[in-house]
């Protein structure tokens, strides 16, 4: 009596924790759009804080400016995410064997930019332009130096949209993670010529929308799918259908199959007022060489927004022809599911997602008058994003029909994230040509938070390697020009079955896997140009 509802119940249950688990950036996000004088330099940067930019990676960098400074920056970047899928020979999804993505390529990623009070636009780019601007000011003779910046502490931007038949849209068809810095007061103190400390609180607009269409591609949903076709070929229900459980009452739109999209779900969270500290330490012994130690806080976030969910007819034809019949009511009230599922379900949702807390420790040596090289050592505190909780206004009408899974609160959901905390290193050279021009090269491999048994598409972040290239060049009158480029790629290789946030196919698998028994490979590709200019006034 129970094989009606199961797949109803699978798809509720995949459908949500599809679109809840990506808020991650994972660290391997970090950084790529704050600084171009740090970027040059792979941002092994904290034992040589970039003026302004000392605000983010170590405040102490403040005391060494002198006077009052303004800087303006700019970045563009783009992100490209291709990837590719082949179904496994055995693939046998109850008794469905044909996946329509087979052997196809993910199409063409567009950015976009989550703009604060107002969300996503409608209007996409091939990369995204950001400006930011900062400021400092330090009194004559004054051992305190003040400032604040704007700028982007992290950013994630996937756009799917431009090709609907796009086979990575069952895995994000849009992912917009942003964490904007508004206002970050600042102070350093320099205690001595040689040490200096500092402190500045970043706030910071943060907010991610995601939206995914979504399909279950599942045994038992399959082995329904083929037992309908097997009592009505025709999609067209019977009197014995009707007496029964009613498989069939929906017609030929409540036909089963895994393959096909179930529904879309769209969700819009943010937080306006996200404070964290930053406090850091800068001692500079020796011209040639200097220490730098910071810890940037992290915080439990409350984050609020909207959600909307639309379900295909297939899923809601099915449920209606299951509750028209004679005996379907009551399996679905022994099971308790509803009575029926609404085209659109939309509401208010809050979740507490925390954002880890960091610390960074770095070494400047100069070798020469002209060569100058900086190595950073980071720990993040990743392991925080163990699980995730969200609640809803209401009752999920998709939770409602999980609960014969053992999920009783149809108005929560708690998802196992499974996330590790990490150690990167990052290396930076400086060569210094003459008094005004330098060059400088970075390197920093970047390893991801997120175990490659659990990754999925919309949070495709494996391990990377950044390289990056740039020069500084100062005028006479105090003004500094820094540009920058960089390239960051990681590759990944998930085998069929291998990753049950992706592509598992266990008969009661109730974590969204919308390729399963598939192998998926990709790349993400980050293309970075920025530059600064940094003048006194």
């Amino acid at each position: 009596m129970n094989a009606a509802p199961s797949p109803i119940v699978l798809l509720a249950a995949a459908g949500l924790a599809m679109a809840l688990a990506p808020v991650a950036h994972a660290g391997v996000t970090d950084n790529l759009v704050t600084s171009p004088t740090a970027m040059a330099m792979g941002n092994a940067v904290t034992a040589d804080p970039p003026g302004i930019e000392s605000i983010h990676f170590n405040p102490a960098g403040l005391a060494r400016l002198e006077g009052t400074h303004h800087i303006d920056s700019v970045f563009v970047a783009t992100i490209r995410n291709p990837n590719r899928f082949v179904s496994a020979p055995d693939l046998d999804i109850g008794g469905f064997k044909d996946d329509p993505i087979n052997g196809k390529s993910s199409g063409p990623v567009r950015q976009a930019l989550y703009i604060p009070f107002y969300g996503v636009p409608k209007a996409r780019l091939p990369g995204v332009l950001v400006p930011s601007m900062g400021m400092s000011y330090n009194a004559p003779g004054s051992r305190w130096t003040f400032g604040t910046n704007v700028y982007l502490a992290a950013a994630m931007s996937i756009d799917r949209t431009k090709d609907p038949d796009d086979p990575a849209r069952f895995d994000g068809r849009l992912v917009q993670l942003q964490r904007l810095v508004y206002l970050s007061p600042a102070a350093a103190y320099k205690v001595s010529d040689t040490l200096k400390i500092g402190i500045s609180v970043p706030i910071a607009y943060s907010a991610f929308a995601i939206n995914t269409d979504f399909r279950a591609p599942n045994k038992l949903l399959g082995t329904v799918g083929q037992l309908q076709k097997a009592v009505c070929p025709d999609g067209n229900g019977t009197v014995i259908d009707t007496l029964t459980f009613g498989l069939c009452g929906g017609g030929p739109e409540g036909m089963v199959n895994p393959f096909k999209r179930a529904a879309n779900i769209d969700f819009d969270l943010r937080a306006s007022f996200d404070p964290t500290v930053n406090i850091g330490v800068l001692w500079e012994p020796k011209k040639w060489f200097a220490l730098g130690l910071v810890y940037q806080g992290g915080a439990r976030t409350t984050y609020t927004g909207s959600y909307t969910f639309h379900s295909d007819p297939m899923l809601r034809s099915f449920v209606r022809g299951l509750n028209s019949s004679l005996l379907g009511p009551i399996v679905g009230a022994v099971t308790g599911m509803p009575q029926d599922i609404p085209e659109y379900q939309s509401g208010n949702m809050t979740a507490q997602i925390p954002f880890p807390w960091r610390v960074q420790a770095g070494m400047k040596l100069m070798l020469t008058d002209y060569v100058q090289v900086n190595a950073d050592v980071s720990y993040a505190d990743w392991s925080q994003w163990n699980e995730l909780t969200f609640q809803f206004d209401r009752s999920v009408k998709l939770l409602e029909m999980a609960r014969l899974f053992g999920y009783a609160n149809s108005s929560q959901a708690t998802f196992k994230m499974g996330f590790r905390s990490v150690v990167n290193y990052s290396f930076g050279t400086q060569l210094n040509l003459t008094k005004k021009l330098a060059l400088r090269f970075g390197y920093e491999p970047r390893k991801s938070s997120i175990p490659g048994n659990q990754m999925s598409l919309l949070a495709p972040l494996p391990d990377t390697k950044l390289r990056s290239v740039g020069l500084r060049y100062r005028f006479d009158d105090g003004g500094e020009l820094n540009l920058t480029g960089s390239y960051m790629k990681g590759t990944y290789d998930i085998p069929a079955r291998s990753d049950c946030n992706l592509n598992c196919d266990n008969f009661f698998n109730l974590i969204y896997n919308p390729y399963a028994a598939t192998n998926v490979s990709g790349s993400l590709i980050v293309k970075y140009a920025g530059a600064s200019y940094t003048r006194p006034f």
